[in-house]
C-alpha cells in the first residue's frame, strides 16, 4: 500500500494531584518524563468549593481528591521547574475557575512566560456542578457572569486558552443517557454563548473566536459503538447550532473540540482487573473514528473503585493509550466508519432525539431555568434509578458483579492496603500550618505582597457593579489573597446556592408487586414502624463534608422512600453538627452517611460522637462510599452499624438491612420475613 502521513496522536493526560503542591509537582514531573503530553490538575474539594484548608467544612478533605491550592505560593510550588509557556494544562475547576486561572497566569508571568502563548483549559462549567458533581458556590446568575467574564478576558488576553470545557462527563456519571448527555451539554453551551453575546464584552465579529475556544469534556461508556455514534452526533449538532444560532461561517471555528475521561461509573470494586478491558473499550469509542476523535484523552486506573490510584496504576493507564497510538495502525487511516449504514442510522436517531430535548429545555427558558426548576436534576436521578434497577434485576449485566461472579484469588488485590495510594492523615495539619504561615508573612520579604484587604474591597466593588471581574481577581492573586478570602468576598455579594436534590420528584424505579423484594422490605418497614408505635420510620440520608458526588445518596434516598420510609435528605455539603442537629430535630430512626472523597475516617466518627453526647445512641449509623476494607473495620469498631461500598449493588437489600439495624438498635426481635 502507499505510505500515507500518520495522524498526530491526541494529547495524553493523567488526572492527578494529591496531598500537597510539592508532592503533586513531583508527580507531574515524573508523569511528563514517562511520555505524558499534557497536564491535568485535580484540585482538592476545599479549593474547588472556595474554602481555605482550615475552614470547618474542609476537615478531612484537605489533599484527598486533589491538590490544595490556597494562594499564589501554592501555585508557584505546584508548577516549579515546569515551563508553563510550553505546557498544555487542563484544570478541573469550576466555581473557583477564575481564581485558579488568575493564579496560573501570575505564576506564568513570574516565570517570564508570554501569557498570550499559554495553552490549556479551565473546566468552568457550573451547570453540571448543580446537576451532578456538587462543587458549585454561587447562584446560577452570578456563576454565569463569572464564566462570561473569563471567556471575554481570555479571548482578548490569553487567546490560545480554552476558558470553558462544557462537561457532560459527570452527567453520564449521574445516570444520563447519551441523548441527555448531548442535550444538557448543548443547552449549557447555548446558555454560555448567549450570555457572552448579550454581555456586550465581545463584538459580534469576534464571536467566531469565542466559539472556536469552546471545548467539551465528555464521557465514554463501555457501549462503545453507541458512544462513538454519540460523538458524531455531538459534532453535527454543534455545527448546526453555531452556524444557525450564532452565524459562525468559518468551519474551523465550528469544529467540535473535545477531550475525554472514560467512564468511572462502570468501574467495579468486584473483580477490579476487569476494569482494564472496560477502560480499553471505552477509549476505542473516542479514538477509532477519525472524524469524531478526541483531542485529549485521560483514562482512569483499574483500581479507582477501591481508592486513590498509585503512580504505577496511572502509568498503566497511560501505557494503554501509548500502545494504541504508537504500536497499532489506527492513525494511518481515514475515518473507518464512513459509509456505514448502521452507524449513520444510530447517529441520525441520536441527533433527532437530542435536538428535541434541547428544544424542550429552550421552551423552559434555557439551561439555567431548567436547573432552578429542578427539571434537569430530577431527569438525571430517574435515569440513574432506572439503570440501577436494570442492574439489580440482571437485565443489565456487569461481569463479576451480577454475572460470572466466581473468581480465582486476585494477586493484584491480595494486599488491599498496598493496592491503593493512601494520603497521610498528617498532611492536613501540615497544609494548615503552611497556610497560617502564608497569612502571617505574605506582606514580608521576599514576597512583599500588598495588604490583601484593598484588593478584596475592589473585588467586592466590581462584583456589585458590572465590571469584568478578572482584573480585580488578578489583583487579589498578586496581593497574596487566599482561596477562601477570594470566594468569601464574592459570597458576601452574590450569596450561596443550594441546588435542587431531584429526590422528591424522581419516579418509582422498582415496582413493589406482591412477592417482590421491595414488597417484602416495605412489609418490614411497616411492621417495624408499628412495633415502635410510630406512623412511619424516618431515615436521614446525610452528605457530610465537601464531597458533592450525590448519586449514591440520592439512589438510597429514593429507594428508602419507595420502601415506605419518610426520608430526610437535605442535599450536599453539611457539617457533622448540622447532620446530628437534623437527626435529633426530625427524631429519625437511622442515619445514613454517604462519602466518596476519603474523609469518612474523620467525619463518620464525629457524627457518632455527637449522637453519643446527645444521648441518641439508639440511632444506628450506616456508612456508604469508597471505603477501603481496613477503614471499614475501623468504622465498625467505632460503632457504625453497617458499611456499604460500590460492590453492594442491591439497593433494596441495603434498605432491608437498614430496617434490621433499626430493630437491633431498639432491641426488637428479628423479623421472620420470607426470602
Amino acid at each position: 500500500m502507499t505510505e500515507r502521513q500518520k495522524d498526530r496522536p491526541w494529547l495524553m493526560r493523567t488526572y492527578a494531584g494529591h496531598s500537597t503542591a510539592e508532592a503533586s509537582n513531583e508527580l507531574y514531573r515524573r508523569n511528563l518524563a514517562k511520555g505524558q503530553t499534557g497536564l491535568s490538575v485535580a484540585f482538592d474539594l476545599p479549593t474547588q468549593t472556595g474554602y481555605d484548608s482550615d475552614h470547618v467544612l474542609a476537615r478531612g478533605e484537605v489533599g484527598r481528591v486533589g491538590v490544595p491550592v490556597a494562594h499564589l505560593g501554592d501555585m508557584r510550588r505546584l508548577f516549579q521547574d515546569i515551563p508553563l509557556e510550553q505546557m498544555n494544562t487542563s484544570m478541573t475547576i469550576n466555581a473557583t475557575a477564575m481564581w485558579l486561572l488568575a493564579l496560573y497566569q501570575v505564576v506564568a508571568e513570574e516565570q517570564g512566560a508570554d501569557v498570550t502563548k499559554l495553552q490549556g483549559t479551565t473546566q468552568n462549567d457550573i451547570v453540571k456542578e448543580y446537576l451532578s458533581r456538587g462543587t458549585h458556590v454561587f447562584p446560577p446568575g452570578p456563576s454565569l457572569r463569572l464564566t462570561t467574564d473569563m471567556i471575554a478576558y481570555t479571548v482578548s488576553h490569553i487567546p490560545k486558552w480554552n476558558p470553558i470545557n462544557i462537561c457532560s462527563y459527570h452527567l453520564q456519571e449521574a445516570g444520563a443517557t447519551p441523548v441527555q448527555e448531548i442535550a444538557y451539554a448543548m443547552s449549557t453551551a447555548v446558555a454560555v454563548l448567549d450570555a457572552v453575546r448579550d454581555s456586550g464584552q465581545v463584538p459580534q465579529e469576534r464571536m467566531g473566536d469565542v466559539v472556536g475556544r469552546i471545548s467539551f469534556f465528555v464521557n465514554a461508556g463501555v457501549r462503545f459503538i453507541e458512544e462513538m455514534c454519540k460523538m458524531r452526533a455531538f459534532g453535527r449538532i454543534w455545527d448546526t447550532v453555531t452556524r444557525e444560532r450564532y452565524g459562525i461561517e468559518n468551519p474551523k471555528h465550528r469544529r467540535f473540540r473535545y477531550g475525554v475521561q472514560v467512564n468511572s461509573l462502570g468501574l467495579t470494586e468486584a473483580q477490579p482487573e476487569n476494569n482494564v478491558q472496560r477502560i480499553v473499550l471505552e477509549m476505542l469509542a473516542v479514538t477509532l473514528s477519525k472524524d469524531a476523535r478526541a483531542r485529549a484523552v485521560q483514562l482512569p486506573a483499574w483500581n479507582e473503585a477501591l481508592g486513590l490510584p498509585r503512580p504505577w496504576d496511572q502509568q498503566w493507564s497511560l501505557r494503554i493509550q501509548q500502545v494504541l497510538a504508537y504500536e497499532s495502525d489506527l492513525l494511518e487511516y481515514e475515518d473507518i466508519f464512513e459509509g456505514s449504514k448502521v452507524i449513520e442510522a444510530k447517529v441520525e436517531e441520536l441527533v433527532a432525539e437530542a435536538t428535541a430535548e434541547i428544544e424542550r429545555i429552550q421552551e423552559m427558558g434555557g439551561a439555567m431555568a431548567a436547573v432552578e426548576s429542578g427539571y434537569l436534576k430530577s431527569q438525571l436521578v430517574s435515569s440513574h434509578a432506572a439503570r440501577r434497577a436494570r442492574i439489580e434485576s440482571g437485565e443489565e449485566k456487569i461481569i463479576g458483579v451480577n454475572a460470572f461472579e466466581g473468581t480465582e484469588p486476585n494477586p493484584l488485590t491480595a494486599d488491599l492496603d498496598t493496592a491503593i495510594q493512601t494520603v497521610d492523615p498528617a498532611v492536613e495539619a501540615r497544609v494548615i500550618a503552611s497556610l497560617q504561615h502564608w497569612r502571617d508573612t505574605r506582606y514580608q520579604p521576599p514576597f512583599n505582597h500588598p495588604r490583601p484587604c484593598k484588593a478584596l474591597e475592589k473585588l467586592k466593588e466590581a462584583a456589585r457593579g458590572t465590571d469584568n471581574l478578572m482584573e480585580a481577581t488578578l489583583e487579589c492573586a498578586r496581593a497574596g489573597v487566599t482561596t477562601g478570602e477570594w470566594a468569601g468576598a464574592l459570597r458576601e455579594v452574590f450569596g450561596e446556592f443550594r441546588a435542587p436534590t431531584g429526590v422528591s420528584s424522581a419516579p418509582v424505579a422498582v415496582t413493589a408487586e406482591e412477592g417482590s423484594a421491595l414488597s417484602e422490605v416495605r412489609r418490614k418497614v411497616e411492621l417495624t414502624a408499628k412495633d415502635l408505635g410510630v406512623g412511619k420510620l424516618r431515615f436521614l440520608v446525610g452528605k457530610p463534608g465537601l464531597d458533592g458526588h450525590s448519586n449514591g445518596a440520592e439512589q438510597i434516598a429514593v429507594r428508602a422512600r419507595d420502601a415506605g420510609f419518610e426520608v430526610v435528605y437535605q442535599g450536599i455539603r453539611l457539617s457533622p453538627e448540622q447532620i446530628v442537629d437534623a437527626a435529633l430535630a426530625e427524631d429519625v430512626h437511622a442515619v445514613g452517611l454517604s462519602i466518596l472523597s476519603g474523609s469518612h475516617a474523620q467525619l463518620v466518627p464525629d457524627v457518632l460522637e455527637r449522637l453519643r453526647v446527645a444521648g441518641a445512641t439508639d440511632i444506628p449509623v450506616i456508612a456508604g462510599g469508597i471505603i477501603p476494607s481496613g477503614d471499614a473495620e475501623q468504622l465498625r469498631a467505632a460503632g457504625v452499624a453497617a458499611v456499604f461500598t460500590p460492590k453492594d449493588f442491591d439497593i433494596t437489600g441495603i434498605i432491608g438491612r437498614i430496617v434490621d439495624e433499626i430493630r437491633n438498635a431498639n432491641k426488637l426481635d428479628p423479623l421472620e420475613v420470607p426470602a
